[in-house]
């Protein structure tokens, strides 16, 4: 506690939120842990010497019920609407989402009726692009987004219950409009940034460009090619394509350069609170989304202690930055990106320099560069790799090396990008800037998807669950002590760990490959269902034409849960009403 206070307290915050993320305590329960919290509050500012003895015990009892009250506050219940099955809607966008092979996606705030409701809105593809300027009425069909039946499928409703939004709306019909004067100043933000994105869309750059420029500065992925992106996917570099901390850190360089090069003397000392102020501005420019806003936090709070002439500390930049978020929304928690963003940084901290070490002298600034990259890219992705696989359930042994060649020009691609894009901004268009630009990205996609060619080096369907993550972090834990100083009592411990997750791995797949059973599966309109046994699972589908997105959202996701290799896909009579698997009747119906 005398070392590292805040990271412990924020880890207790954070054990009260999973606790009453699990086990959901009521209202009368949350008035006593409130109480508690209150004593034990109080209790720290006596000075008697009992009190004294305990009072990182009763700081750590604090935080933990604070996270159990604040994620309970932030815990909404589904607001109940009655609606007609083609119900006239009134609703503004407030953000776009990626769009699908069939629809354009928004969230939006709908007026059914006279209650006012949070929903996703999915319209046609080819329908006109919405805008943040227009109030729009259309006739829809308002439904609650239902949660899986089977336990390795994606709960979406939940995803979506943690954005407090709680209903989608699929619009059928003609979409009228009519001009707001009631914009507030983030709507009017939000409107600028789209002029920005369709002065990109009408540039002279070929659309794959177009869409990287708007990614990679705009944080708008929304209508990115899917080949596209499952190259960046099978690389390892969605990293790369998306707003993070290496994006923010070399606009921050960039704005703090040229307050230095062009600014007043009398300004000079000032250069980092300003390009601290412009890193804000352009957070809330492109939407402030949850890696933006992580990503200024830390740096910000990593420079009050540069500019406060203390010593910078990584992991009080961390916890203050994590304990900052939470507090505005505790569900920010089971966003995805915020776990990686935070492992990553941690195994920065944990790795980096004991890697580092293990290298060859780095004698000048050109090694310098190599040896940091591999060294960072390396501690990054082995601390983030359990989380990945309990996820994502894939990896590419190729992406450490795709790292090494395209993270050291990402610095002169993000610079690039953002002076394009502050071009088109201004409506100024010129060829030459356009030519270069195009080639650079389309020499750069032409790398990335070379490198995720490399099928022989992607995994897919790694089966992985909690206990398999606690142990591949322990795993981590232990390596660091290893690398720093070589000793059989190090390498023992770490081999014991090793030893123990392979024991565990094996009872779960020797468990899993016994069971027997028969699922039956809705997409769309037609069934999927799936006799297991042993370890082999047949798949059999109604719809061939829906092959690809099935095996994406169901036979992947069971293959990976059930730990299973041996499949094979069959065609299912669409007249089929039940099927027989060891003298027991299943109904499609």
């Amino acid at each position: 506690m005398n070392r590292q206070p805040l990271l412990i307290l924020v880890c207790c915050f954070i054990l009260g939120i999973l606790f009453q993320e699990y086990f959901s305590l009521k209202p009368n329960f949350i008035l006593s842990v409130s109480f508690i919290c209150i004593l034990t509050c109080i209790s720290t500012f006596f000075k008697s010497y009992f009190v004294t003895k305990i009072r990182d015990f009763s700081l750590s009892v604090f935080f933990f019920g604070f996270g159990i009250c604040l994620h309970f506050l932030n815990s909404t219940t589904v607001p109940e609407i009655s609606v007609k099955p083609n119900e006239t809607i009134v609703f503004k966008i407030t953000k776009k989402l990626n769009s699908t092979d069939k629809n354009k996606k928004y969230e939006t705030i709908v007026e059914v009726g006279s209650q006012k409701i949070n929903s996703v809105l999915l319209i046609p593809k080819e329908s006109k692009e919405l805008d943040f300027e227009h109030y729009y009425k259309a006739k829809a069909f308002v439904s609650k987004p239902q949660s899986p039946l089977y336990d390795f499928q994606f709960d979406y409703a939940q995803y979506l219950h943690r954005k407090n939004i709680f209903y989608q709306c699929y619009v059928n019909g003609e979409i009228t409009s009519a001009y707001r004067n009631d914009l507030s100043l983030a709507e009017k933000i939000r409107q600028k940034r789209l002029q920005i994105l369709q002065n990109i869309n009408h540039s002279e750059i070929s659309a794959r460009s177009q869409e990287f420029l708007k990614g990679i500065i705009l944080a708008d992925r929304t209508e990115i090619d899917s080949d596209t992106l499952k190259d960046f996917n099978r690389a390892g570099l969605v990293h790369f394509l998306a707003i993070s901390g290496t994006h923010i850190v070399v606009i921050f360089g960039m704005f703090y350069f040229l307050m230095m090069r062009f600014s007043p003397v009398q300004f000079k000392k000032y250069a980092i609170v300003i390009s601290l102020i412009l890193i804000w501005i352009f957070g809330v420019f492109i939407g402030f989304g949850n890696s933006v806003v992580r990503s200024c936090i830390m740096i910000s709070v990593y420079f009050i202690y540069v500019l406060l002439q203390r010593k910078p500390d990584l992991l009080h930049s961390l916890a203050l930055s994590a304990f900052i978020i939470l507090i505005i929304d505790t569900q920010q928690f089971f966003d995805v990106g915020f776990q990686l963003s935070f492992l990553a940084v941690l195994g920065i901290y944990w790795l980096n320099q004991p890697i580092l070490m293990r290298f060859p002298k780095q004698n000048n600034y050109f090694k310098k560069i190599i040896y940091n990259t591999v060294s960072i890219s390396i501690s990054a992705q082995l601390v983030t790799l359990p989380l990945v696989l309990y996820y994502f359930h894939q990896f590419s042994f190729v992406s450490i090396v795709a790292n090494f060649f395209i993270v050291p020009f990402s610095e002169v691609i993000i610079v690039f990008s953002f002076l394009m894009t502050a071009l088109m901004a201004l409506s100024f268009d010129f060829s030459i800037m356009n030519l270069i630009y195009e080639f650079i990205v389309e020499l750069l996609l032409s790398v990335i998807h070379w490198f995720a060619d490399f099928n022989s080096l992607f995994f897919e369907n790694i089966s992985m669950n909690l206990a398999e993550v606690f142990l591949l972090f322990a795993i981590v834990y232990f390596l660091r002590f290893l690398i720093i100083k070589y000793s059989f009592k190090r390498l023992a411990n770490l081999s014991l760990v090793i030893i123990m997750f392979f024991i565990i791995r094996i009872s779960f797949t020797i468990y899993e490959h016994r069971k027997e059973e028969v699922l039956v599966h809705h997409y769309r309109k037609g069934k999927v269902v799936s006799v297991k046994k042993d370890d082999f699972v047949c798949f059999w589908i109604e719809n061939d034409e829906d092959q690809e997105k099935i095996k994406q959202y169901i036979i992947n996701p069971y293959l990976s849960s059930r730990r299973l290799k041996n499949i094979t896909i069959k065609k299912l009579p669409s007249s089929s009403e039940k099927i027989v698997f060891n003298k027991k009747i299943y109904s499609l119906k």
